[in-house]
């Protein structure tokens, strides 16, 4: 299986990519405002990296339950020095979290090579028509409603069916935009539209996503559904992300976003190592 983003290839089976996060926002759940300032997020980007991050993923609006929108120029106006500033110094992809196709067509024009797309629920084309143009990565989240109305009422029958029915859709559509299946990986999207039963069952569910043949995303770092289930802080969610990481490598994801780079990459090494004693590279089914 094969993911592509730009000049990047990434060849599976091979070991899970992990994605640091670098949120240019002063209101971010997690660590808004700390990497607000460019030099700031730079230089957060570089230690990630260091500690083994293969994607960087670059985030100018929150998008945590109830948070406002940013225009345009402001989104831009946080993350295109971040970006214009790495491309020179990492040798690796990186990554623009944005809903907005203007943001993302910067972004790519400064160097970025993958969109990381929250809301691939959308009517239109015109992201993926960007996304096809530059022939970047694109990773398409499911997600119910909008970060303003996602919580107010999640609702389904069966969350794990309609996820999938979802990215089978999408894959479709994104085909029909110009994007080639190799440019897409996909994410379950864990807390955008979903209570923590929700999650839970999407969790207990990743294995039959796999099925789809695109890399699969998770992204459960510092989330609020930890701290409903275990009444942990934000900042003391590290030790349950790292068992949803491991779950998820155990279950076929291929992606891992975290805020905990150095912690995650050690995680996930050693569930590799443990599973590749029964299943080597070489004899893994993707």
């Amino acid at each position: 299986m094969l993911w592509r983003a730009r000049q990047f290839e990434f060849t599976f089976p091979r070991p899970t990519l992990v994605m640091g996060i670098v949120n240019v926002t002063p209101d971010s759940f997690s660590d808004g405002g700390r990497f607000l300032n460019a030099d700031a997020a730079v230089e957060h980007a570089l230690r990630l990296v260091r500690e083994g991050a293969e994607i960087v993923d670059i985030g100018g609006e929150s998008t945590r339950p109830g948070a406002s929108p940013v225009s345009e120029e402001e989104e831009l106006h946080r993350v295109l020095p971040v970006i214009e500033r790495l491309v020179g110094q990492v040798k690796i992809p990186l990554s623009i979290d944005t809903q907005k196709p203007g943001v993302a067509r910067a972004a790519l024009v400064a160097g970025a090579s993958i969109v990381n797309d929250i809301a691939a629920n959308r009517d239109d084309d015109v992201m993926w028509r960007v996304v096809a143009e530059a022939g970047a990565g694109y990773i398409a989240m499911h997600m119910q409603g909008s970060p303003q109305t996602m919580q107010t009422s999640p609702n389904y029958r069966d969350v794990a069916q309609e996820v999938e029915s979802f990215f089978v859709e999408r894959l479709e559509r994104l085909k029909n935009a110009g994007v080639a299946p190799e440019q897409v990986a996909l994410d379950v999207g864990i807390g955008f539209g979903k209570t923590l039963e929700h999650n839970l069952q999407l969790l207990a569910s990743l294995r039959r996503f796999t099925k789809l043949q695109r890399p699969l995303l998770l992204g459960v770092s510092h989330k609020s559904f930890i701290g409903k289930l275990l009444g942990a802080e934000a900042t003391q969610r590290v030790p349950a992300g790292l068992a949803c990481a491991c779950w998820a490598v155990e279950a076929g994801a291929k992606i891992i976003r975290t805020h905990d780079v150095a912690e995650t990459v050690q995680a996930v090494r050693m569930t590799e190592a443990i599973l590749n004693q029964h299943n080597p590279w070489t004899g893994r089914k993707d």
